[in-house]
């Protein structure tokens, strides 16, 4: 009897996915990602749409007017027509600095969305990780419950062989049986795991999985000790630094808010011509004017106030945001670290359990082979061996998620960090292209 040995699957014939390719593909697919990069585009927009608060009004006017005058009975015919067309700019020269901090504020809504996109990046990344790793788990768990299958099928010849020539009891085959049919049930639940395991992985990438070869932690992103990974993370955690940004935003709102309580000043200048038709002939004439005008706020029925009110209760709660964030950032971190520890030291007893096992499975089938072990006992060892392999199987899996997700946590999850054979998407390209537009119905990909 050959029992089973080997945990990893081996590849041949083509080649086989890597983890980094995974990565690589969900960066470029992932609808989530690619949604939130839709998102961080939308707010760009925010900036010339703060900005159009200094910047002229330009209105052209136009017009037709008919009357009739019956005073002179209908057959006197009198009536007129005017036609006028004009044009009137409208421009703002001070008002109490609101454009300015509203363009600050969109402009800290701007990063905000920026840390918000790599905050989104490094997560899809991250389950983009564990989506792969369930993938080769679970099939090389199912690949180990084939294979036992398999094992068990030949202990059940075996044991119907002995049953025949009297060297076995039927207790040996029915136990045998019995170990056969958990076997097969086990197979197809795998099998099951194996589906969802691949589904997720294609909804995460954009594709279906191929062959998967097996992926080693990650060493060069983790920080060295605990203290390390906490500075580490609170100095360059998207989630911490979103909230910075959110805070920066909600303090130029409340300036700006703030703004309604100072003068405003603007001028306006228009031009417009009139003709004018009557069954006596028509006349034109042409009318321009320049003017500016000073409004002083006195009172606004309170709207003003609480606008200036709400806005602080907004930052004051964006600055709390931020030790909401921290400490989910450290649990987070601390989390990741023991896990990784626990998963270091679980995969080192496993090989070991395994190794173990596997000798005590061979010497009870020699025991067997001669009179002094029963067929329970090697169907006993067997099940020792497969859960060791099993365990194995899933140590690795978390050795490998874990270091992700310890990366993750600490904020260096990201395609650029993992060298990840892709076009790395600049938000600037978008940002500059739109932050000072004056028109233009187009977006910058030409939608």
């Amino acid at each position: 009897m050959v029992a089973l040995s080997v945990l990893a699957v081996p590849v041949s014939g083509w080649a086989a996915d890597t983890i980094h390719g995974a990565l690589a593909k969900a960066y470029e697919n992932n609808a989530q990602l690619n949604s939130a990069r839709a998102g961080l585009r939308a707010t760009d927009e925010g900036v010339p749409l703060a900005k159009s608060g200094m910047r002229p009004r330009v209105t052209g006017t136009s017009g037709i007017v008919y009357s009739s005058d019956s005073r002179g009975g209908p057959a006197t015919g009198r009536g007129q027509s005017q036609v006028s067309f004009g044009i009137e700019i409208n421009q703002a020269i001070f008002d109490g600095f609101q454009t300015r901090n509203n363009v600050q504020a969109a402009e800290a809504g701007v990063r905000a969305e920026r840390q918000n996109l790599r905050n989104t990046e490094q997560n899809v990344l991250f389950d983009t990780a564990q989506a792969y790793m369930d993938v080769v788990q679970n099939r090389q768990i199912a690949s180990l419950r084939a294979r036992n299958l398999e094992f068990l099928q030949e202990q059940l010849r075996a044991a119907r062989a002995r049953f025949e020539v009297g060297e076995g009891t039927r207790t040996d085959v029915a136990q045998a049986e019995a170990s056969l049919a958990g076997a097969r049930a086990q197979l197809t639940a795998a099998r099951a795991a194996v589906g969802s395991s691949e589904a997720v992985y294609r909804q995460l990438t954009g594709v279906n999985p191929g062959a998967l070869s097996p992926a080693q932690p990650l060493s060069r992103l983790l920080p060295g000790s605990l203290d390390g990974a906490y500075s580490t993370a609170f100095a360059h955690h998207p989630a911490i630094k979103v909230r910075d940004a959110l805070v920066d935003s909600s303090l130029f709102s409340v300036k700006a808010a703030e703004g309604a309580f100072l003068p405003q000043i603007g001028v306006s200048a228009s031009l417009s011509q009139a003709t004018t038709s009557t069954s006596r002939g028509s006349t034109s004439g042409t009318a321009a004017s320049i003017g500016a005008q000073l409004t002083v706020p006195i009172y606004q029925g309170g709207q003003a106030s609480a606008t200036v009110r709400q806005r602080k209760e907004q930052l004051g709660q964006a600055r709390i945001d931020i030790d909401v964030a921290r400490d989910q950032v450290r649990a987070a971190v601390a989390s990741a670290w023991t896990q990784l520890e626990a998963s270091r030291a679980s995969l080192s007893a496993n090989q070991e359990s395994v190794r173990a096992s596997q000798l005590a499975l061979n010497g009870v089938i020699e025991e067997r082979n001669v009179g002094q072990r029963t067929t329970l006992d090697v169907l006993n060892a067997q099940a020792t061996v497969l859960d060791a392999q099993v365990a194995q199987i899933q140590a690795q899996r978390n050795l490998v998620v874990s270091s992700y997700a310890l990366a993750s946590a600490v904020g260096r999850l990201t395609a650029s960090r993992l060298g990840l054979n892709v076009r790395q998407h600049d938000p600037e390209e978008h940002y500059n292209a739109v932050k000072d537009l004056w028109y233009g119905l187009r977006t910058p990909d030409g939608r």
